[in-house]
Protein backbone atom coordinates (compact mmCIF):
# COMPACT_ATOMS: atom_id res chain seq x y z
CA UNK A 1 0.00 0.00 0.00
CA UNK A 2 2.63 2.56 1.22
CA UNK A 3 5.82 2.73 -0.64
CA UNK A 4 7.85 5.31 0.52
CA UNK A 5 7.65 6.81 4.22
CA UNK A 6 8.50 10.30 5.68
CA UNK A 7 9.48 10.10 8.98
CA UNK A 8 10.20 13.52 10.70
CA UNK A 9 12.64 13.04 13.96
CA UNK A 10 13.91 15.86 16.27
CA UNK A 11 15.46 13.31 18.77
CA UNK A 12 13.17 13.56 22.03
CA UNK A 13 11.85 10.18 23.70
CA UNK A 14 8.38 10.21 21.72
CA UNK A 15 10.09 11.08 18.29
CA UNK A 16 12.40 7.77 19.67
CA UNK A 17 9.78 5.29 20.18
CA UNK A 18 7.48 6.65 16.72
CA UNK A 19 10.73 5.74 14.86
CA UNK A 20 10.61 1.90 16.42
CA UNK A 21 6.84 1.99 15.15
CA UNK A 22 6.96 3.36 11.85
CA UNK A 23 10.23 0.64 11.48
CA UNK A 24 7.76 -2.26 12.27
CA UNK A 25 5.23 -0.67 10.24
CA UNK A 26 7.78 -0.24 7.19
CA UNK A 27 8.56 -4.03 7.90
CA UNK A 28 4.76 -5.03 7.85
CA UNK A 29 3.94 -3.06 4.48
CA UNK A 30 7.14 -3.56 2.58
CA UNK A 31 7.78 0.07 2.48
CA UNK A 32 11.39 2.14 2.72
CA UNK A 33 11.64 5.20 5.80
CA UNK A 34 12.68 8.77 4.67
CA UNK A 35 13.91 9.98 8.23
CA UNK A 36 13.85 13.69 8.53
CA UNK A 37 15.15 16.47 10.19
CA UNK A 38 14.17 19.92 9.83
CA UNK A 39 17.95 22.34 11.04
CA UNK A 40 16.06 25.48 12.42
CA UNK A 41 17.30 28.78 11.20
CA UNK A 42 19.82 31.36 13.27
CA UNK A 43 18.02 33.79 14.76
CA UNK A 44 19.61 35.42 17.37
CA UNK A 45 17.76 36.22 20.72
CA UNK A 46 18.93 40.22 21.01
CA UNK A 47 20.76 42.08 19.44
CA UNK A 48 23.69 44.36 21.37
CA UNK A 49 27.20 45.81 21.17
CA UNK A 50 28.75 41.90 21.34
CA UNK A 51 26.24 39.99 19.28
CA UNK A 52 25.80 41.55 15.48
CA UNK A 53 22.81 39.82 13.21
CA UNK A 54 24.75 38.46 10.74
CA UNK A 55 27.83 37.67 12.91
CA UNK A 56 29.74 35.25 10.95
CA UNK A 57 31.74 33.14 13.49
CA UNK A 58 28.34 32.71 15.50
CA UNK A 59 26.57 31.70 12.57
CA UNK A 60 29.34 29.13 11.46
CA UNK A 61 28.99 27.78 15.12
CA UNK A 62 25.20 27.46 15.30
CA UNK A 63 25.07 26.03 11.74
CA UNK A 64 27.90 23.61 12.97
CA UNK A 65 26.00 22.29 15.82
CA UNK A 66 23.10 21.92 13.86
CA UNK A 67 25.13 19.65 11.46
CA UNK A 68 26.21 17.78 14.28
CA UNK A 69 22.71 17.07 16.04
CA UNK A 70 20.70 16.49 12.82
CA UNK A 71 23.69 14.02 12.23
CA UNK A 72 23.08 12.10 15.71
CA UNK A 73 19.54 12.43 15.11
CA UNK A 74 19.31 10.65 11.87
CA UNK A 75 22.30 8.31 12.70
CA UNK A 76 20.25 6.95 15.86
CA UNK A 77 16.94 7.00 13.36
CA UNK A 78 18.79 4.83 10.39
CA UNK A 79 20.47 2.40 13.23
CA UNK A 80 16.92 1.20 14.24
CA UNK A 81 15.95 1.07 10.55
CA UNK A 82 18.53 -1.05 9.46
CA UNK A 83 18.52 -3.20 12.68
CA UNK A 84 14.74 -3.96 11.28
CA UNK A 85 15.97 -4.67 8.00
CA UNK A 86 14.12 -1.52 6.61
CA UNK A 87 15.54 0.01 3.54
CA UNK A 88 15.77 4.09 4.89
CA UNK A 89 17.41 6.89 4.02
CA UNK A 90 18.16 10.10 5.56
CA UNK A 91 17.67 13.86 5.38
CA UNK A 92 17.84 17.15 6.69
CA UNK A 93 17.18 20.74 5.81
CA UNK A 94 17.12 24.26 7.19
CA UNK A 95 13.38 25.65 7.29
CA UNK A 96 12.23 28.43 8.96
CA UNK A 97 8.89 26.06 10.36
CA UNK A 98 9.47 22.46 11.15
CA UNK A 99 5.56 21.73 9.52
CA UNK A 100 7.05 23.33 6.04
CA UNK A 101 10.03 21.54 6.01
CA UNK A 102 8.19 18.29 6.65
CA UNK A 103 5.52 19.16 3.55
CA UNK A 104 8.10 19.83 1.49
CA UNK A 105 10.33 16.76 2.57
CA UNK A 106 7.29 14.32 1.80
CA UNK A 107 6.67 16.06 -1.56
CA UNK A 108 10.33 16.28 -3.21
CA UNK A 109 11.10 12.59 -1.82
CA UNK A 110 7.59 11.45 -3.13
CA UNK A 111 6.78 10.15 -0.19
CA UNK A 112 2.50 8.65 -0.06
CA UNK A 113 2.39 8.93 3.90
CA UNK A 114 4.25 10.93 6.68
CA UNK A 115 4.56 8.69 10.09
CA UNK A 116 4.93 11.29 12.87
CA UNK A 117 4.78 11.51 16.59
CA UNK A 118 2.46 13.77 18.33
CA UNK A 119 2.58 15.13 22.30
CA UNK A 120 -1.34 15.22 22.44
CA UNK A 121 -1.15 18.33 23.92
CA UNK A 122 -4.52 19.66 24.35
CA UNK A 123 -6.41 22.93 25.23
CA UNK A 124 -4.33 25.82 26.45
CA UNK A 125 -0.83 24.11 26.34
CA UNK A 126 -1.88 23.24 22.57
CA UNK A 127 -2.42 26.85 21.89
CA UNK A 128 0.43 28.46 23.24
CA UNK A 129 3.38 25.67 22.65
CA UNK A 130 1.68 24.80 19.00
CA UNK A 131 1.69 21.94 16.93
CA UNK A 132 3.76 21.12 14.62
CA UNK A 133 1.85 17.79 13.89
CA UNK A 134 -1.41 19.69 13.76
CA UNK A 135 -0.05 22.40 11.67
CA UNK A 136 1.00 19.33 9.12
CA UNK A 137 -1.94 18.03 9.45
CA UNK A 138 -3.73 21.39 8.52
CA UNK A 139 -1.31 22.12 5.16
CA UNK A 140 -0.39 18.80 3.63
CA UNK A 141 -1.99 16.90 1.03
CA UNK A 142 0.16 13.71 2.05
CA UNK A 143 -1.94 10.93 4.48
CA UNK A 144 -0.64 11.49 8.15
CA UNK A 145 -0.30 8.98 10.49
CA UNK A 146 0.06 10.83 13.97
CA UNK A 147 1.54 8.10 16.81
CA UNK A 148 1.28 8.91 20.17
Amino acid sequence: MFKNILVPVDGNELSDSAVNHACEFAKESGARLTFYYAKPDYIPAYISSEVELGNVSIDEAFASAMRKQAETILTNAAQVAANAGVEYETLSEHCASPHAGIIAAATSKGCDLIFMASHGRRGASALLLGSETQKVLTHCKVPVLVFR
